[in-house]
């Protein structure tokens, strides 16, 4: 396997710290000091793109909805399919225990 230059003793104790956290509030209030509102903005859209490629939304669909440029939903769509994973096992586990729904198309927000 490939290694993996971005997993060091700095970002695994980043981890560490997400995984601390316990509550939606929580959450926010770190990541609003780790990030700038249009870092989670970007964070928040990729993570909709990838609930929207999982439901088979169009590139169209999903750009029209995020604004997301087809590139950057091209670039979802591979590490949705050929990536560490990430986004399915969340998809799975979100999809098992909240059975969320995704935005109606007409759902711009």
């Amino acid at each position: 396997m490939k290694k993996q230059n971005w997993i060091r003793p700095d970002t695994n104790k980043l981890f560490d710290a997400i995984l601390l956290l316990r509550t939606r509030r929580e959450a926010q209030c770190f990541f609003r000091d780790l990030l700038t509102e249009n870092e989670i903005a970007e964070f928040a859209n990729r993570w909709k793109v990838a609930r929207m490629l999982s439901k088979k939304r169009s590139y169209t669909v999903i750009a029209q909805q995020t604004g997301m440029s087809s590139t950057t939903i091209a670039r979802i769509s591979k590490w949705l399919s050929k990536g560490m994973n990430g986004y399915l096992l969340l998809l799975n586990r979100i999809s098992h225990t909240h059975h969320e729904s995704l935005p109606s198309l007409e759902d711009s927000s």
